[in-house]
């Protein structure tokens, strides 16, 4: 399977192309605008609350490197775990093999729909579509999934997905569509949000009582008890979670930590980092089955699509440590003015820019590691500290390299830094340039400036003015003003004092 069939969005216009249509829609800017800000300024209250908040960061963080390190280890761990305690781990390669065992465990219930508590995993490998395309319908029942679904549309946050839409917005959609889901909206629908919430409530709530099957994320996965946990806040998760007879789980597997106490430090930075709660309203644990309470079948599927290629990478892996909190998105600067859609991948922002490119094959997403300022307040955010921009840089080199390889003629960018290699290479080489240099700049100069060059340097010369070259090069004045015999002697004083 290709790099490109990893993540199931690529193929949309390159983020520069994207990223300027964005920036044209005045009211998704202000969308975004008001709800990071709001996000963020309440990660900063209730981080700033607790005096071991850098402790528990440098905690996760060594935590996320362990894991990493003996990653398999773990993970035959976990099976084990999850075995014993009368569950099942299936283990899929890719997201065809994904979407092929998740489809097939549906079909062996007899059912033709399930609830979805929000999960990227699924959305990574298109689940949704896949279990279209057997005859499955799939209802997401968180209430921004629920939005994107019924609006046809696409997440466009990790944490908020239906960030781009206002809340007008969202009551058009539920009138529109709610009807051809099941209960309509009612027709006195306001768009404020405890009637939007109310009318998703009563939509959603026969889907939980009917329901036999539910396809759930992971959070975390502890390897030494074998249980999973998910955090949500509207009790959503809780319903599909505990009602279905079978629940099936898609986990990647770096979500998995070594064992059940470390789940104290990631259930402390999670919610605070993510929604600025010092705790999630639903935080769900469960281990295999147990007679008489929740599903009577739990089926574990441990998605790797990338991540072992990723693991390879000593740079690039830190981006597995990923706990998909959001706070690098609510402070960069870029996703703010642009939004999620122009990343191109089910995993917008700073962290996309790196997970994407290393799931899909940077030569699918060549231009996201160039979709950063390298401000660094992605790494002065984030709760295990990765250092995103230091993969970011790591990646251009590795785009920049993927995209010369393909080439079959250098690009012009090339041909100028081997150029200027083999000039600053040799005195009399430089020498000569910087005389041509300064004949040259008498044709094209004015004031000091050179405001345009011809050629293919126009593009650089467009958006910025360049200082005049100086008509006698610092070499040439030194010739002209120490004659050789003085140049000679002054040179063997200065070695003696040195002496």
């Amino acid at each position: 399977m290709s790099g490109a069939d990893n993540v199931v969005w690529l193929g949309t216009p390159p983020f520069p192309e994207a990223a300027r249509t964005a920036l044209a829609d005045t009211r998704l800017r202000a969308n975004l605008r008001r709800a990071t800000g709001t996000i963020r300024d309440k990660r900063l209250a209730v981080a700033a609350e607790l005096e071991d908040w850098e402790e528990l960061r440098e905690t996760a963080a060594a935590v996320k490197r362990h894991t990493l390190r003996h990653l398999d280890h773990h993970l035959l761990r976990l099976e084990k775990a999850v075995t014993a305690a009368g569950g099942v781990v299936h283990w899929a390669s890719d997201a065809a093999e994904a979407n092929r065992i998740v489809t097939a465990l549906v079909k062996a219930t007899g059912e033709d729909e399930v609830v979805k508590v929000k999960s990227m995993a699924t959305q990574e490998i298109g689940l949704n579509e896949a279990l279209a395309g057997a005859g499955i319908r799939a209802y997401e029942t968180d209430l921004a999934e629920l939005i994107v679904q019924l609006g046809a549309d696409r997440p466009s946050h990790i944490l908020v997905p239906a960030i781009h839409r206002g809340r007008s917005e969202i009551r058009e959609i539920f009138r529109r569509e709610m009807g051809e889901w099941g209960r309509p909206a009612p027709e006195d629908l306001t768009d404020e949000p405890r009637d939007l919430a109310e009318a998703a409530r009563l939509h959603l709530r026969e889907k939980f009582l009917r329901a036999k099957v539910a396809v759930s994320g992971a959070n975390f996965a502890a390897a030494d008890t074998g249980t999973v946990a998910v955090v949500e806040s509207e009790g959503n998760g809780r319903m599909c979670l505990t009602l279905p007879e079978t629940l099936i789980t898609v986990m990647g597997i770096e979500k998995i930590l070594p064992s059940f106490a470390d789940l104290d430090v990631f259930l402390q930075l999670l919610p605070r980092s993510s929604t600025g709660e010092r705790m999630n309203p639903y935080t769900s644990l469960w281990t295999g089955v147990i007679e008489g309470d929740g599903p009577r079948n739990f089926h574990l599927v441990l998605l790797d699509n990338g991540r072992t290629a990723t693991l390879a990478d000593e740079v690039g892996r830190q981006a597995l440590a990923c706990i998909r909190c959001s706070a690098c998105l609510n402070v960069c600067p870029v996703y703010e003015r642009t939004g999620g859609h122009a990343y191109g991948s089910v995993y917008p922002g700073p962290i996309g820019a790196v997970l994407t490119p290393q799931l899909a094959g940077i030569q699918n997403a060549a231009s996201l590691p160039f979709a950063s300022t390298l401000c660094g307040a992605c790494y002065d955010a984030c709760p295990v500290k990765i250092n995103i921009p230091e993969v970011l840089v790591h990646l251009r080199a590795e785009a920049v390299e993927a995209e010369r390889r393909d080439r079959l003629l250098p690009t012009f960018e090339a041909l100028a830094m081997k150029a200027a290699g083999a000039v600053l290479g040799s005195p009399r080489r430089l020498a000569t340039v910087q005389r041509l240099a300064a004949m040259g700049a008498r044709l094209l100069a004015r004031d000091g400036r050179i405001g345009a060059l011809p050629g293919p340097f126009a593009r650089w010369s467009d958006t910025r003015d360049i200082p005049a070259p100086a008509r006698e090069s610092l070499r040439a004045w030194w010739r002209r003003t120490r004659p050789p015999s003085s140049e000679g002697s002054s040179t063997t004083a200065e070695g003696k004092g040195r002496r």
